[in-house]
């Protein structure tokens, strides 16, 4: 029963719909602030252009060797400092870091799919206050005036019924029940496959 239990669960579970909803909402939020971002990039980008049309090719080729130079010498230095003997012990360390690494991910996955999850939440809840808020505009469009506000003589039939409603189920609670007759099946469903056969 576990197996349904889970099953159960997971199939009624909304929080990857909420998860959905608040990623969309996001996405939503990002895009509306795409067009700033292109006016920014149109503004800066023909400084920067400049800037690159201006650098002089033999200054960047000697940033380029000096970099690759510092590289080179720091291979060199960790590849000069390696033990063998450490060397396992460093590979075993290097793997249990890297479990815990990846063991606080995971964490760190788990908190933002619930961040993202409770915000896709509110984003349905707001969806939703939005439609409740039109339906109960329509509502009051569509619905007659409220009772309090209609003559007492419309409400009297309705009093009167109710009250002779209520007296019948008295007399009815007096009377002992009388037995109903047993239903017949008369066969009606095997007519009809009958009748369907016969087509």
């Amino acid at each position: 029963m576990a197996i349904t239990d889970d099953l159960k669960k997971t199939l009624t579970d909304p929080t990857p719909l909420y998860f959905a909803a608040g990623t969309a909402d996001l996405a939503l939020q990002q895009a509306k602030k795409v067009p700033g971002l292109i006016e920014q990039l149109r503004a800066e980008a023909p400084a920067r252009i400049e800037a690159v049309l201006d650098t002089d090719p033999k200054v960047v080729q000697e940033k380029a060797k000096v970099a690759q130079e510092a590289v080179t010498a720091r291979v060199v230095e960790v590849f000069g400092a390696i033990d063998p003997k450490k060397l396992g012990e460093t590979a075993q360390d290097l793997a249990l870091r890297g479990v815990g690494v990846a063991a606080e991910y995971a964490v760190r996955a788990k908190e933002t799919y619930d961040k993202v999850a409770e915000h896709g939440e509110q984003a349905v809840r707001a969806w939703r206050g939005e439609v409740a808020d039109e339906i109960v505009d329509i509502a009051g469009a569509v619905e007659p005036e409220p009772a309090a506000a209609r003559p007492a003589a419309q409400d009297a039939p309705a009093e009167a019924s109710a009250e002779a409603s209520s007296e019948a189920s008295a007399e009815a609670e007096d009377k002992p029940a009388a037995k109903k007759p047993a239903a017949r099946r008369n066969g009606t469903r095997k007519a009809a496959a009958e009748a369907a056969d016969e087509s």
